[in-house]
């Protein structure tokens, strides 16, 4: 899709002008014939810099949804709640996303190809579930479970924050810490020694490390920024990736924490996506999307296969041992009662209480970790000052 300005001429004679979206310059002529309109000159242009640069998030979509929704359920058709939605938005960028969302609707566009218009704004789950409804007929009940979905994913993100606080806040200050030691408390004890006598051996390398620290502290700065640089490209690497997703679910004790995560995640939207109408096929592919792991990805391509075979969806999902014996029980029970979205929807619900408590198991674990490294630091500094002071205490005897 492009988007066209162009200049046309009505039966009138009068000349009309405007942006239009189309596959090429062929369907524009198609789409503004359909209008009575004859073009006369038309050129690519760019979409709205200021829409491209925003992006829907999780709390923001939950909030749109849940008022869009009430909206349809009160019987307001869904340009005049677009208008509505467009109107009472307090931020610039969002507002006219929903103005260009609004205004294609006014020109006889689908919600759907609309939003597929706006790459990157909108999560493609969002686009495809909204589709679903449309196609369907039921976008007011679909708008709802959509508005439940995001508010779950936003309040399983603030508690991944809260429970990262803690952690961020103690390597923080482990960084101030090491820092303050070796660039004003070890150069303070250094005076305190004989001087021209040769420090101890880990005095020494220790006061080597300070001297560098407070003379050398850019080289360190590139070291690092380098070294990100260097991470970053890695990360890009499909291999790597992908050895990395798959050591997230294969750690011990934390790999079955991050599990029972992606557990809650792959059920809340597998639930409403199936609710929705979607085959199920594609359910799977936009459900494990969600979970944004390669390896999880890689699997689950022998999930589809055994699917597309007649294989029911409990016992293809048994085969790659990535989700617990109960969940899958639990599949197979929505499949032989015919209940699956109701079912899935329900063990999501057990499965974010359980992803609650293996964030905070995943804290508690992070934490000693830290503390001991801490005072790992504080210990190897204290060794590096007692010598220090004990030369200085002979020096004055």
């Amino acid at each position: 899709m492009a988007l066209f300005s162009y200049q046309a001429t009505d039966l009138t004679g009068k000349v009309r002008k405007g942006t239009e979206v189309a596959e090429s310059n062929q369907q524009l002529v198609e789409i503004l014939r359909g209008r009575d309109l004859f073009v006369t000159r038309s050129e690519v242009v760019k979409e709205k810099e200021q829409t491209l640069k925003y992006k829907f998030k999780t709390a923001k979509l939950s909030i749109f949804c849940r008022q869009l929704s009430a909206m349809l359920y009160s019987g307001i058709n869904l340009v005049r709640a677009l208008h509505i939605l467009m109107t009472q938005e307090e931020n610039k960028k969002a507002r006219e996303v929903l103005r260009d969302i609004y205004e294609e609707l006014q020109r006889g566009r689908s919600f759907t190809e609309t939003l597929e218009m706006k790459e990157g704004v909108f999560p493609e789950l969002f686009v495809g579930m909204m589709a679903a409804g449309e196609s369907s007929g039921n976008l007011d009940m679909i708008v709802d479970r959509v508005a439940d979905h995001y508010a779950k994913e936003n309040k399983l993100k603030n508690v991944v924050k809260k429970s990262l606080t803690y952690p961020i806040i103690l390597g923080v200050l482990m960084v101030i810490i090491v820092i303050a030691l070796f660039t004003f408390i070890l150069p303070m004890f250094i005076t305190m020694y004989p001087e021209g006598e040769e420090l101890p051996g880990l005095s020494g390398q220790m006061m080597a490390f300070s001297d560098f620290l407070t003379s050398r502290w850019y080289i360190i700065l590139v070291i690092i920024l380098v070294l990100a640089l260097i991470i970053r490209a890695v990360m890009r690497v499909s291999g790597v990736r992908l050895a990395l997703d798959k050591f997230k679910v294969s750690m011990p004790k934390v790999g079955k924490l991050v599990k029972i995560i992606y557990t809650a995640r792959f059920g809340r939207t597998m639930a409403n996506l199936f609710a929705s109408g979607m085959q199920m096929v594609e359910c799977i592919e936009k459900s494990v999307g969600t979970l944004n792991n390669r390896y999880l990805l890689v699997l689950f391509e022998d999930v589809l296969n055994d699917i597309k075979r007649g294989e029911p969806l409990s016992a293809a999902i048994a085969k790659i041992n990535i989700f617990d014996g109960m969940f899958t029980s639990t599949i197979y029970i929505g499949e032989e009662s015919g209940r699956l979205d109701e079912i899935l929807s329900k063990s999501a619900d057990f499965y974010d209480e359980e992803a609650d408590t293996a964030l905070q198991k995943l804290t508690t674990m992070i934490e000693p970790i830290m503390i001991i490294f801490m005072g790992g630091i504080v210990a190897l500094v204290l060794a590096t000052i007692f010598p220090l002071m004990y030369g200085s205490f002979e020096n004055v005897a």
